[in-house]
Formats: C-alpha cells, sequence, structure tokens
C-alpha cells in the first residue's frame, strides 16, 4: 500500500512559505466593516425618510378620496368632485416624487463622499504596506 500525503502538513508548510502579515488583513477587516457600518446607515436613513414621504402620501391620498367620495347634491357636483381629486392628486403625486428626488440625491451625494474617503484611505494603506514590504525585501536582500 502507499503512504497517504498528509494534507494538514502539506498546507502549514505552504502557509509557512508565504507568511500573512495578520495586522494587514485585521486592518483592512476593520476598514470595510466601518465602510459597510456608514453605508448601511446612508441606507437606513434613506429608507426612513422615504418611509415617511410614501405614508403621507397615502395619508393625503385618502384625504383627497375622503372629500371626493361624500355624497353631492347634483351629478356635475360629482364631475367637479372628481376634477378637484384629480387635481390635487397632481399636485400630491409633484410634491412626493420631488421629495423622493430629494432623498435619493442626497443618499447618492452621502455615499459617493464615502466611497470617495474610503478610496482614499485604502490607497494610503496600501501606499504604507508596498512601502513596507520593500523595506523589508531591500533589508533582506542585503
Amino acid at each position: 500500500m502507499t503512504n497517504q500525503p498528509d494534507v494538514a502538513a502539506m498546507f502549514k508548510d505552504a502557509m509557512a512559505a508565504f507568511p500573512i502579515d495578520g495586522s494587514a488583513a485585521e486592518g483592512a477587516f476593520k476598514s470595510t466593516a466601518a465602510l459597510n457600518e456608514k453605508l448601511s446607515t446612508v441606507t437606513l436613513d434613506a429608507f426612513g425618510k422615504s418611509a415617511d414621504v410614501s405614508s403621507t402620501w397615502a395619508h393625503d391620498t385618502v384625504k383627497l378620496m375622503t372629500e371626493a367620495s361624500k355624497a353631492k347634491e347634483s351629478p356635475a357636483d360629482y364631475m367637479q368632485a372628481m376634477s378637484d381629486f384629480a387635481a390635487g392628486y397632481s399636485k400630491l403625486a409633484s410634491a412626493h416624487m420631488a421629495a423622493f428626488t430629494e432623498i435619493a440625491k442626497t443618499a447618492q451625494a452621502d455615499s459617493m463622499a464615502l466611497m470617495t474617503d474610503a478610496g482614499k484611505g485604502f490607497t494610503a494603506e496600501a501606499t504604507a504596506a508596498v512601502n513596507t514590504a520593500t523595506k523589508k525585501a531591500e533589508a533582506a536582500t542585503k
């Protein structure tokens, strides 16, 4: 019979041949976690504001519908009520869509600012890591 290779030992040897700086990985994890937290805050804030706008829009629509559904004296009054409802709803839609647009623009601007700052931070960390590795390599070759 043949001997089975010790896979665990092979992996251990391979990992020893390519040492990994755990502090760099930990720093990258912490940076990523912090960025994700900030992006989640932007997202949840936008969601909360959107929910508020949706709720307000629904309440305002119900008010318009309540007025339109009241009994009228003549058929012309019903036509006027429907016309008033349509005009009122059009104004509501315009106002609330503008509010949604502002929420989206704010979320987009905040996200872009976070990503730009994160990119600058990651670039600085990568530059520092490369400089450290270069110094270690130069020292090893001497």
